[in-house]
């Protein structure tokens, strides 16, 4: 993320309102805005494959698959991230198009410019979503996922799946799925 230059302090609304004519996107953090970098390929690639499955898997059900586009509004933080994908099945999430508040499960697919926000501060933030269940960071030069998900007494649990663990889990959503079915059509090493 990098700062735009020449902006004031900006309330969530004036963000909202900001984004909305905005040809670049950007997350909001405290009143700042950040410019969001672009993707690579295998980045479209990987965050496609899961954005696929699980929406495959959540047709017909209350629960709707967002990714790129829809933020994630932490009011408690003062801030909106773009997660690569997030899954709500809260139904004040129908009443806003451009954000959502309740995501039981976020995925967000690692770029060397983005790794250690998500991994920190970004992670942090989204601990404070009552409603969040699982966080999964996609690695996008290594075939392998990190699975943190929330356990009673709001304490987190960390998983790792690689070629060695193929077989995933997400409980947020009752999905099984492979390392193979992520990665599909990519060419990263195991």
């Amino acid at each position: 993320m990098i700062a735009s230059p020449n902006q004031s302090f900006l309330s969530p609304a004036e963000y909202l309102k900001y984004e909305q004519d905005s040809p670049i996107k950007h997350e909001y953090i405290d009143g700042e805005i950040y410019a969001m970098a672009g993707t690579t390929d295998t980045h479209n690639i990987i965050a496609g494959n899961l954005f696929s499955l699980i929406r495959n898997h959540l047709r017909g059900s209350n629960c709707r698959t967002f990714f790129a586009d829809i933020k994630v509004s932490i009011a408690t933080k003062n801030c909106f991230y773009y997660p690569d994908l997030l899954v709500t099945c809260h139904p004040e999430d129908r009443e806003t198009s451009t954000y959502k508040s309740f995501p039981k499960l976020i995925v967000e697919v690692l770029s060397d410019g983005t790794e250690a926000f998500d991994r920190g501060d970004k992670f942090n933030d989204y601990q404070t979503l009552p409603s969040l269940e699982e966080y999964i960071l996609v690695n996008s030069k290594h075939q392998r996922l990190e699975i943190f998900r929330r356990q009673e007494n709001n304490i987190w649990t960390f998983a790792t799946h690689s070629t060695a663990q193929p077989q995933i889990t997400l409980h947020s959503i009752n999905l099984e799925l492979s390392i193979g079915d992520v990665y599909e059509d990519t060419t990263l090493l195991t």
